[in-house]
């Protein structure tokens, strides 16, 4: 739970893993909410549990990109299961709200 607990890690994997590899700038507006600093910790976290990869081009000026590894697809079959339970949770908060405004 460490390792993937708070609430950005699950949304920064995916959006690398949908986006592809992408700058930091990039990947904070694909990340809605998070802020440069949050972003910077959940990353280098992300990259010392082998979730991402940070590489950096000696360019002018200097560009770093973050890729979601190989490794970070074992997450596949929780995502999943996890959008199952969300949407069944929807599903019943729904239904029960609709019975208390009958």
């Amino acid at each position: 739970m460490y390792v993937m607990g708070g609430k950005w890690k699950l949304p920064i994997i995916l959006a690398l893993l949908e986006g592809g590899p992408q700058r930091f700038k990039e990947l904070q507006r694909s990340v809605q909410g998070i802020t440069p600093k949050v972003l910077s910790k959940e990353l280098k976290e992300l990259e010392l549990n082998e979730f991402v990869t940070r590489t950096v081009y000696d360019s002018m000026p200097i560009a770093v990109e973050y890729k979601a590894t190989a490794y970070s697809r074992s997450l596949d079959k929780v995502i999943a299961e996890m959008k199952e339970w969300g949407e069944q949770h929807r599903r019943r908060i729904m239904s029960k709200n609709k019975l208390k405004k009958a």
